[in-house]
């Protein structure tokens, strides 16, 4: 793909799509109210967006914490942002107070951008710090900057390039042995790159309507609710709804609105196939389903073809990347495969010296970063060297899964290198949980992991040696699940509680997480 000297996402993609200011590009609806913008109302609103933020002070280069849900502004906001070439921190509004702590003391924070009903918890969050950055607010507020009256009254800003190479983006990932990684992602590696995810995976074209179930806190809706399909000038169409979104009420939304193509995670799919009556998989108007953020069960694929006529077409990528790995259209679909490598990446299954596996050999997912490095793949792990450099392997950078590469080329998942937890398309981290957990008086010591769930794939499950004022109880697991639910996002608290004696471990001590997790799916 050409790398440019200069890239702008609201500039050179953006902006060109709404010189046609018919185009549709968001469909917002939640469920009572229906609202279209146009490529160029979004122009306008998000350059006087950008021209609001310019006088509060937000600069080139300034982290910007975004965390709002799927609210028409937060694409508004997101473009505004990225006008200014400040770099946008996309959040959960899952996360605590705890967790936007933390992203306080990991770097510095110009500005955070969230709704009324979520600001206690950054007031909260910014007791503790010593700098207390700009607070914008989507509603009314003390103390605090309303975002419409400031746009409003503010001069239109549409923004000025910047180098390709400079930073554009922030995701904050979860790992394994300690807290969540900070993921730089440049104006080329995601804003432009993602062209590729629209293009060959998605297969959106001018006129398609393109539903997302991601958050807006996950890298998965900058692939397929932001970049990806904008590339395409395709709509982006959301559905707000507070609360768990129910799988009868996604087959709803598909039957009354004229969504062309739809991205879910495996857990809505097996849901909607298991719980779902048959006569009701009748779609107004979808011609393309994928699936992404964990394997996505064969037996899944097939009962959704015999159901729909269409298959799922599974796709693969990280945070750290764009879309690496994919089922096409153009191409024959394998059912439970992650399929082939997307155009412009050399992905191969290597194993510990760094040499391709043999065919039907379990080896490391790499993705060849020499002589030339992709453009889809992040710049590094801002402030820490050491995890960018463990991610390299000779001419490789490693993925941390697992796969193997059949006859025809098409790969196949295993499983995770590391012990992250991959349950309804979230990642989570055992440490922080289990960091959470000893803060309880009850717990001596924990042990987190994967254990199988036939619905989301995998559950987290907490292995729990108890301190000996307490017992083993039911409500002691429903007290210790509540405690975690309050002091980090509320979707990584372990559904299965353990008590046991002690917990296996090495020779210096350290928890054998791996014994756990093969003693949970039988091995």
């Amino acid at each position: 793909m050409p790398v440019p000297e200069k890239f702008s996402f609201p500039r050179d993609v953006f902006d060109k799509w709404a010189e046609d200011r018919n185009n549709t590009a968001l469909f917002w609806t939640d469920g009572k109210q229906d609202r279209r913008f146009s490529f160029g109302e979004l122009k306008t609103l998000s350059s006087k967006g950008a021209g609001a933020f310019w006088k509060m002070g937000i600069k080139k280069g300034d982290k910007v914490i975004v965390m709002l849900p799927n609210i028409p502004e937060w694409w508004e906001i997101m473009l505004a942002v990225m006008r200014l070439n400040a770099v946008p921190i996309p959040a959960t509004t899952l996360l605590t107070a705890k967790d936007i702590e933390y992203r306080l003391s990991a770097t510095n924070i110009k500005a955070i951008i969230t709704t009324d009903e979520e600001a206690s918890k950054v007031e909260d969050a910014i007791k503790n710090s010593s700098k207390v950055p700009i607070l914008v607010v989507i509603g009314k507020r003390p103390e605090w900057i309303d975002y419409m009256e400031e746009r409003n009254t503010a001069d239109a800003f549409e923004g000025e390039r910047a180098f390709s190479d400079e930073p554009a983006l922030i995701f904050f990932t979860s790992g394994t042995t300690g807290p969540p990684k900070m993921v730089i992602h440049t104006h080329v590696s995601y804003p432009l790159a993602h062209m590729l995810t629209g293009r060959y995976w998605l297969d959106l074209r001018p006129g398609d309507i393109h539903w997302n179930l991601s958050d807006t806190g996950w890298a998965k809706a900058a692939w397929s609710s932001l970049f990806g399909p904008w590339h395409m000038g395709a709509t982006v169409f959301s559905f707000y709804k507070k609360g768990k979104f129910l799988p009868q009420a996604i087959i709803e939304t598909l039957q009354k609105y004229p969504v062309t193509t739809f991205c879910g995670p495996p857990t809505a799919y097996r849901i909607m196939a298991k719980d779902i009556p048959v006569e009701q998989f009748k779609f107004r108007a979808v011609r393309h389903f994928v699936a992404a953020g964990e394997p996505l069960n064969r037996d899944i694929i097939e009962i959704w073809k015999e159901r729909t006529g269409r298959y799922i077409y599974d796709g693969y990528g990280q945070t750290e990347t764009v879309n690496v790995l994919a089922n096409f259209r153009c191409l024959p679909v394998k059912p439970g495969s992650m399929g082939l490598p997307v155009p412009g990446f050399v992905v191969d299954i290597i194993d510990e010296n760094g040499n391709s596996a043999p065919t039907d050999t379990e080896g490391d997912i790499a993705i060849k970063i020499k002589p030339e490095r992709p453009v889809g793949l992040f710049k590094e792990y801002l402030e820490n060297p050491n995890a960018t450099e463990r991610t390299i392997k000779g001419d490789w950078y490693i993925t941390g899964d697992r796969a193997y590469k059949d006859e025809d080329g098409y790969f196949w998942f295993v499983g995770r290198s590391d012990d992250i937890i991959l349950t309804s398309g979230y990642r989570i981290g055992p440490f922080e949980i289990e960091s959470v957990l000893i803060g309880h008086p009850a717990v001596k010591e924990s042990a987190v992991v994967a254990s199988p769930d036939e619905i989301r794939g995998e559950v987290v499950k907490a292995f729990i040696v108890l301190t000996k004022d307490y017992s083993p109880s039911e409500a002691l697991i429903k007290e210790l699940q509540e405690f975690v639910k309050k002091n980090t996002a509320p979707y990584k608290y372990p559904r299965k509680i353990e008590f046991v004696d002690d917990l296996p471990k090495t020779i210096s001590g350290k928890i054998k997480r791996k014994e756990l997790k093969m003693k949970e799916f039988g091995k």
